[in-house]
C-alpha cells in the first residue's frame, strides 16, 4: 500500500505538470485545433498516456476510446486527479481546467496505472523474497545465538549433576558475565556447606572424645565387683554432670545457630532473638541490648554465622556474669561492630592475648573461654573482620568483633 500511494503520488504530480505544460502550449498556439496535441497522440499511446481536450464544444482525444470513458470527466469541474477503472485497465487521470482564446475548456491528461501495477507486483514479490530470506537469516543467526547464549546452562546443568554423584567437587564452566555471580554463589555455597559438614563432624568429634573417659569411668564402676560406697557414688555423679554439662553445651549451640541457615542477617531480629534465649538460659543475668540509630538492619552476612558469633560470646558472658551482659550493635558503610561487656571477674591481662588461640581450647564442661572462642576466631577469619579482648567498664571482659561489610566473601 505505501509503493502503490507512493506511485500514485509521483504519477499524479508528473502528470499535473504535463498538463500546465499542456496548457502553456496552447496558450502560446493560435491555430483553431491544437496541432501540438495532435501530433503527440501517437506518442501519448506509446508511452501508456492520453490525452482528452474539450474546447469550443470540440473534443480532441489521443484514442476514440478515450472520449467515450472519459466523457464524465469532462463535465465535471475543478482541477483534480481521478482513477477511472474500466475492466482490466487502471487509470490515473488529471483535470486541469483551461481558458484559451477567451473560451473554457477541460483537458484530461492520463496513464495507464495497470502497468505500473504489473512492475509494483512484481517488485512486491522481489521484496517478499528478500524479506522472507532475510527472515529466515535472521531466525537461524537467533537460534544459533540462543544455543551458544543457553550452553553454559547446559554445562552447569551437567556439572551440577556431577557434583550430585560426586565426580566433582566445584563449578569450573566457561560462563558469560552474567552467569558469574552465579557460578560464584553455588561455588560459595558449597564452600560453605564442606565447612559446617567439617564443624559438624569436629563437634562431633569434641563430643564423643569428652564423653569417652567418663563414660568408660562409670561402666568400670558399675562392671566392678567392688560395693559403690558414698564416695565412689559421689565420683559417678560429678562424672554424669560433666556429661550433662556437655550435652547442654552442644544444644545450646544448637540452638543459637537457629533456622535460618543461608539467609542474609538482619540485625534486630536475629539479635533479639538471642538475647531471648539466653535470657531463658541464664535467668539470673540481665542482657541488654543496644543499637545504634538510623544504621542499616540488613548486612550480607549469613545468619548461621551471625548467630554463631554472637551467641558464643553471649554464652561465655553469661557463663561468668555476676549480674549484667551488655551487647551494642553499630554499623557503617565499611564494617559491622558488636561489642559485648559483662561485669564477671574478667580475665587476667596476661591471658587475654591466650583467648581464641586454637592451642587453648578448653572443654566447654567447664566455664571459660577455650573451644567457643576458637570456634568465634575461624568465623570471624572467613569474613576477614577481627576480634578484640580488653577490659570491659562493667569490671569483667570486653570482646568487640568487627566484620568489614564491603567485598565480603565468606568462602
Amino acid at each position: 500500500m505505501f509503493l502503490q500511494n507512493l506511485a500514485k503520488e509521483f504519477l499524479g504530480e508528473r502528470l499535473k505538470r504535463e498538463a500546465e505544460h499542456a496548457v502553456s502550449q496552447l496558450e502560446n498556439d493560435q491555430l483553431a485545433i491544437p496541432s501540438s496535441l495532435t501530433s503527440a497522440s501517437q506518442s501519448y499511446q506509446v508511452f501508456h498516456h492520453l490525452y482528452v481536450l474539450r474546447l469550443n464544444g470540440e473534443i480532441s482525444a489521443s484514442h476514440p476510446e478515450w472520449q467515450r470513458q472519459l466523457a464524465t470527466l469532462l463535465e465535471e469541474a475543478g482541477d483534480s486527479l481521478v482513477e477511472v477503472k474500466r475492466g482490466e485497465r487502471h487509470l490515473l487521470v488529471y483535470r486541469q481546467q483551461l481558458e484559451w482564446q477567451g473560451t473554457n475548456g477541460v483537458l484530461l491528461i492520463g496513464e495507464d496505472f495497470s502497468q505500473v501495477e504489473k512492475g509494483l507486483a512484481t517488485l512486491h514479490w522481489w521484496v517478499g523474497g528478500i524479506a522472507a530470506g532475510l527472515l529466515s537469516v535472521l531466525v537461524a543467526l537467533n537460534m544459533l545465538a540462543v544455543n551458544r547464549g543457553l550452553k553454559p546452562l547446559w554445562q552447569l546443568r551437567q556439572q551440577l549433576e556431577e557434583l550430585q554423584s560426586g565426580e566433582r567437587q566445584r563449578l569450573s564452566l566457561a560462563a558469560p558475565a552474567e552467569l558469574d555471580g552465579l557460578v560464584a554463589q553455588l561455588n560459595r555455597f558449597m564452600d560453605d556447606i564442606d565447612l559446617r559438614l567439617q564443624r559438624s563432624r569436629e563437634s562431633v568429634a569434641n563430643l564423643s572424645h569428652a564423653l569417652k573417659t567418663p563414660l568408660a569411668a562409670i561402666t568400670q564402676v558399675l562392671r566392678g565387683g567392688r560395693p559403690i560406697d558414698e564416695s565412689r557414688r559421689h565420683k559417678v555423679l560429678m562424672r554424669l554432670e560433666d556429661i550433662n554439662a556437655q550435652l547442654d553445651a552442644e544444644l545450646r549451640r544448637a540452638r543459637i545457630a537457629g533456622p535460618h541457615a543461608g539467609r542474609m542477617t538482619h540485625l534486630a531480629r536475629d539479635s533479639q532473638r538471642l538475647m531471648v534465649m539466653f535470657q531463658s538460659l541464664y535467668p539470673q543475668q540481665v542482657f541488654e541490648l543496644t543499637q545504634a540509630v538510623n544504621q542499616r538492619d540488613q548486612v550480607p552476612i549469613d545468619a548461621h554465622d551471625y548467630a554463631e558469633m554472637l551467641g558464643i560470646v553471649l554464652d561465655n558472658a553469661g557463663k561468668w556474669a555476676t549480674n549484667a551482659i551488655r551487647c551494642h550493635i553499630s554499623t557503617s558503610e565499611l564494617a559491622l561492630t558488636l561489642t559485648i561487656d559483662d561485669d564477671g571477674p574478667g580475665v587476667a591481662e596476661s591471658d587475654i592475648a591466650r583467648l581464641g588461640e586454637r592451642g587453648t581450647r578448653l572443654d566447654e564442661r567447664r566455664p571459660g573461654y577455650g573451644l567457643g572462642l576458637s570456634i568465634l576466631a575461624q568465623l570471624v577469619a572467613r569474613y576477614a573482620g577481627h576480634c578484640q579482648f580488653e577490659r570491659s567498664p562493667l569490671g569483667g571482659l570486653r570482646v568487640t568483633t568487627t566484620l568489614p561489610l564491603r567485598g565480603i566473601n565468606a568462602a
